[in-house]
C-alpha cells in the first residue's frame, strides 16, 4: 500500500473523512461520519459524462480538470484553511480514482498527511454487504409480537432506555411497516443507507447479549430488510404482546393522530387496500373518515384487515410464533397482557418483560 492510499481497516486511524462524489451520490450513501465535498457536483458530473460519452474522453478531462480544480480550491478556502499541519483526513470517490486522487495529491502537496481510500466506496459498499450477510448470525433476537396497535416500536424504545439492546428497524425506515405507515415530511432513507445504519447498529450490540427487536415483514415501506437478517429473526424467541382491543384503538388514535388532519393522505393510503375488500366495506370506511369516526374506523380496520393478516404472517413467517403458541398454553410468561398502552402502561410493559428474563436467566 503506498503512503498516500489506505485500505478500509484503517478507517479510524484519520481526523476525517471527505466524500468527494457528487451531492446526489453522498445522499444516496455514504460512510457514516464523512463530510461532502463534491469535486464535481450533480450537473457538472452529468455534463462531464456527456461529454466522454458524445464528444470524447479527452475534452471531457479538460474540463473536467477546470471543474475540479476550481471546486477543491473553494473547498479549501471555506473548508479546510484552518486545520494544522498534523490533520490527517481519507479521501474517497466512487472507486478511488481521478476524483479523490486529486483532492489527494493537492492535500499532500500542502503538506497534510491526506490519504485515498483504496477501492473508494465500493469498497465501503462490499463490506456493508458482506458484514450484513454474516454479523446477524452472531445475535439471538428476542422478537417483540403482537397484532398492529400493539406499541412493539414503543415498547422497544422502553426497553432501550432500560438499556437493553434494541434494533428498532421501523425508526431506522423511517416507516411504520404497514399500508398507513408512511411518515407525513418523513422520507425514507435510499436501500442503501438504510443498509450502512443497519450495519452501525449492529455493529454496536454484544453478541452474548440478547437483541430485541420488533416482528417485521420482509419490507418496511419500500425497504427491504438484507436477508440474513430478517432470517435470524424469524428464528428468534417470541414475546407476545396481548393488549385489548379498545387499548390497541387508543393506541393507534394517538400514535396515527396526524391523519385526523390529513383525510386526502389518508383515503389515499386506504385505497391501497380495494382490492382486498369490498366495494361496500371501502364505501363505509370512506365515509367514516368524512364524518370524523375514528374511533369505528380503526375498530373495523384491526378487525377486518389487520388482525387477520397479522395471523397468518405470524403462523407462516416466525418459527418462534408456534413454540411461543405451545408456550402459552403451560402458562409461560413469554405473553404479556395489558390493558394499557399509555406512555405509563408501555413503560411497564418494558419492565415486565426484563424481569421475566432476568427471571429465567435466574
Amino acid at each position: 500500500m503506498t503512503a498516500d492510499r489506505s485500505p478500509l481497516a484503517d478507517l479510524g486511524g484519520f481526523d476525517e473523512i471527505i466524500d468527494v462524489r457528487s451531492p446526489a451520490e453522498f445522499a444516496e450513501d455514504h460512510i457514516p461520519g464523512a463530510i461532502n465535498c463534491p469535486v464535481l457536483d450533480d450537473a457538472q458530473r452529468a455534463e462531464v459524462g456527456t461529454l466522454y460519452k458524445q464528444v470524447s474522453p479527452f475534452e471531457a478531462r479538460k474540463i473536467g480538470a477546470a471543474l475540479v480544480s476550481e471546486n477543491i480550491a473553494r473547498h479549501l478556502r471555506q473548508r479546510f484553511l484552518g486545520k494544522a499541519r498534523d490533520w490527517k483526513p481519507l479521501i474517497y470517490c466512487w472507486r478511488g480514482g481521478n476524483r479523490s486522487g486529486s483532492m489527494t495529491t493537492v492535500f499532500r502537496a500542502i503538506g497534510w498527511k491526506a490519504s485515498q481510500l483504496e477501492g473508494g466506496y465500493k469498497t465501503w459498499r462490499g463490506h456493508v454487504v458482506a458484514q450484513l450477510g454474516r454479523l446477524p448470525r452472531a445475535f439471538a433476537f428476542q422478537v417483540i409480537c403482537g397484532p398492529t396497535g400493539s406499541g412493539k416500536t414503543r415498547i422497544l424504545q422502553a426497553l432501550a432506555a432500560r438499556g437493553e439492546q434494541v434494533l428498532d428497524l421501523e425508526t431506522l425506515a423511517s416507516h411504520k411497516g404497514s399500508v398507513l405507515g408512511v411518515l407525513p415530511g418523513q422520507p425514507q432513507p435510499s436501500q442503501k443507507w438504510f443498509e450502512t445504519l443497519l450495519l452501525c447498529e449492529l455493529e454496536r450490540f454484544d453478541p452474548a447479549r440478547p437483541v430485541f427487536v420488533e416482528a417485521e415483514s420482509r419490507k418496511i415501506g419500500r425497504l427491504h430488510v438484507p436477508d440474513t437478517l430478517i432470517e435470524r429473526i424469524r428464528t428468534g424467541e417470541c414475546i407476545s404482546i396481548d393488549a385489548t382491543l379498545a387499548a390497541r384503538v387508543a393506541f393507534l388514535l394517538a400514535d396515527y393522530d396526524y391523519f385526523l388532519t390529513m383525510s386526502d393522505l389518508l383515503n389515499e393510503r386506504l385505497a391501497m387496500l380495494g382490492s382486498l375488500h369490498s366495494a361496500e366495506t371501502m364505501t363505509r370506511w370512506r365515509g367514516m373518515i368524512a364524518a370524523a369516526d375514528w374511533p369505528a374506523l380503526v375498530r373495523e380496520l384491526l378487525e377486518q384487515h389487520y388482525d387477520p393478516l397479522y395471523r397468518r404472517s405470524q403462523a407462516h413467517n416466525f418459527s418462534g410464533y408456534g413454540a411461543l403458541n405451545d408456550a402459552l398454553a403451560g402458562g409461560d410468561p413469554a405473553s404479556f397482557a395489558t390493558d394499557d398502552l399509555s406512555a405509563t402502561g408501555i413503560t411497564a410493559i418494558a419492565a415486565r418483560i426484563v424481569h421475566s428474563r432476568t427471571a429465567q436467566i435466574a
